[in-house]
């Protein structure tokens, strides 16, 4: 497990401090919510090379939203990390709604563990020798970077642990907590003042050495070199993998003023665009607000309030951890 040293703790306190939004229930929401909205828009959009930016949100989100809300339910119910809630949760929600776009080997591996083969991860090697290296485990993560914003150590552990269910290739692993990273540093950060080569510079410090940290250095040229969608694909990509969707997602946030304009840009790069579209929302979110989501979007996504009353108890249990 990589080691977070004291540098990066100081780095990221400086961004809470000025941000002066300490536990922000807003935040909290804006990023559960933002998870389903750019979900939704994306689902449109999901396997297209490229398109036009879509404006309107569909009817239905997918398994990255499901999957996102089972992981905020255990988060709360136990108060933190719990292996064997957790995925039973997971397991529990795709048998409800297998429909919901599953990826195969995730879903796979959830009926692996439904016939009884369950044990502590690493199942996914039962059909990828070195582990799935796919995004299903980013794109859930969202609850943990919420939960543990301000604690980098606890959240790559956590982010790592809820991975390894499914997902226990490193490219995976480190993926979701690269994701969890961004948003939050996205709760952290002053939606009037995102100072973007702060907030990569505080990525690169977070994350291991490696192919992530090379995407981080792209990320930054490419802010930097107002580069064209073509360039941002051929050089983040929009693919299934963690390491072709999450550099992407955090892009597209940090490429646009507005929770609209980077989910919109994010769903308009296709590929994997559901994904992309609701990690960029879940960061995006997390940084403006519940506020900054259009009206016409909050209104029309699924379960709204159930969401939001979700975001709510995870904020709440945010809150109490500093009262045990």
């Amino acid at each position: 497990m990589h080691c977070i040293n004291k540098q990066l703790i100081i780095f990221i306190n400086p961004v809470i401090l000025g941000a002066m939004m300490e536990h922000n229930l807003s935040k909290f929401i804006g990023s559960m919510v933002g998870t389903a909205v750019g979900d939704a828009l994306g689902a449109r959009m999901e396997g297209l090379a490229g398109v036009q930016a879509v404006h309107e949100i569909g009817p239905r989100y997918t398994d990255d939203t499901v999957m996102t809300l089972g992981v905020a339910e255990s988060l709360v119910e136990c108060k933190g990390y719990d292996y064997w809630d957790m995925t039973d949760r997971l397991v529990r929600n795709y048998e409800q709604e297998p429909w919901r776009r599953y990826g195969t080997g995730t879903s796979k591996v959830f009926r692996m563990m439904k016939s009884g083969r369950m044990g502590f991860g690493m199942l996914d090697r039962q059909l990828y020798p070195e582990g799935s290296f796919g995004n299903g485990a980013a794109m859930r993560v969202a609850p943990v970077g919420l939960l543990y914003y301000d604690d980098p150590r606890t959240l790559r552990e956590i982010a790592y642990h809820t991975a390894s269910i499914t997902h226990s290739n490193e490219l995976a692993m480190e993926g979701a907590a690269l994701q969890a990273c961004a948003v939050a540093l996205a709760v952290s950060t002053d939606p009037n003042d995102i100072e973007t080569e702060k907030f990569v510079g505080a990525l690169r410090m977070f994350t291991k050495p490696g192919p992530y940290q090379e995407k981080l250095k792209a990320i930054m040229r490419l802010l930097n070199d107002h580069s064209s969608t073509v360039q941002v694909v051929r050089e983040l990509g929009n693919g299934v993998e963690a390491i072709n969707s999450v550099p992407t997602a955090i892009y597209s946030f940090l490429a646009n003023p507005t929770f609209e304009s980077s989910v919109t840009y994010a769903v308009s790069l296709g590929g994997d665009a559901d994904t992309i579209g609701s990690m960029c929302g879940a960061i995006a979110g997390a940084c403006h607000g519940i506020e900054s989501l259009p009206l016409r979007w909050k209104e029309k996504v699924e379960n709204r309030e159930s969401i939001e009353t979700l975001a709510e108890k995870l904020w709440k249990t945010k809150e109490n951890f500093g009262k045990t």
